[in-house]
């Protein structure tokens, strides 16, 4: 593990895992965090339910390698990426928390990146970045996801989109409390709580590098047209509407297009993401 830059501040790596995910892909997402260029204080992993053999093979084997640092969080079975999530927020005991997914890969300098940033800005209450998808077999890079950059893009694109690449949100613990921290939705709750945050004044910047890569497998595309996720992120989106955050066309517009993923052919699914949903 790396040195700690003693100009940053400490922070907490919040995780949620569950028994349907790959050993492999939690062993990597874990490896890059804690080879850091800026360690963590602590990464809270929280296990949504019983894991099984494998997946807590890699969890021991990273409470044997990181004792003083690792945290294992276990939680019933159905809590959800948001209830997992706020168990997470609710047991860190630094500021500022650095979200990742379980099967992503951050790059050694993200957090350092990241946090760099928001000791510059100390007016930033959440920060993302760029990523780079990656076919989960070859490893190759496929497309690189930007995000709008400034305070006011990210405003007005959050109107219809979640303006962060939700695998770099690095937040204020503060700023995640004053926003009541997570919902109870299924799904999209990664865009819910960016909005809820916006909405209570929360200041959000985007750094224009890839700090993080994003796994991108067969089950990807047929989440995206599973009925759950097609519910979740119409609800979400019509919240976000009804609580007059966004006009009527910002929630049709993106609705639409989901409906568009649900029930065309994978064929057509594929494109329609690739040439207006990843940009």
């Amino acid at each position: 593990m790396a040195e700690k830059n003693a100009n940053l501040p400490k922070y907490t790596v919040c995780m949620s895992v569950y028994s349907g995910e790959n050993p492999h892909f939690l062993q990597e997402s874990l490896d890059s965090m804690f080879r850091q260029t800026h360690p963590c204080s602590e990464l809270i992993l929280v296990c949504d339910g019983q894991l099984g053999d494998e997946l807590n093979s890699v969890v021991d084997e990273f409470k044997r390698l990181y004792p003083d640092t690792f945290t294992v969080l276990q939680m019933k079975s159905g809590s959800g990426v948001g209830g997992c999530a706020n168990a997470a927020i609710k047991r860190a005991k630094t500021e500022y928390i650095v979200k990742m997914d379980s099967d992503d890969i951050a790059l050694e300098n993200r957090c350092q990146r990241q946090l760099e940033l928001m000791v510059k800005k100390p007016q930033l209450d959440m920060c993302g970045a760029f990523i780079e998808e990656f076919d989960s077999d070859s490893s190759q890079a496929i497309a690189i996801k930007r995000t709008p950059l400034t305070h006011r893009e990210i405003l007005e694109y959050s109107k219809r989109r979640n303006p962060f690449n939700n695998q770099t949100l690095v937040y204020k613990k503060s700023a995640a409390i004053k926003a009541g921290g997570y919902s109870k939705f299924r799904r999209c709750e990664d865009y819910d709580f960016v909005v809820r945050m916006l909405s209570s004044g929360a200041v959000g910047e985007n750094i224009p590098e890839v700090l993080v890569r994003y796994r991108v497998t067969q089950s990807n595309l047929e989440r995206r047209k599973n009925f759950n996720n097609t519910r979740s992120f119409i609800s979400v989106r019509w919240r976000i509407f009804r609580s007059g955050y966004s006009s009527f066309v910002d929630f049709l517009i993106p609705t639409v297009a989901q409906l568009a993923l649900f029930v065309l052919p994978k064929s057509l699914t594929g494109k329609l993401y690739n040439k207006f949903l990843r940009k």
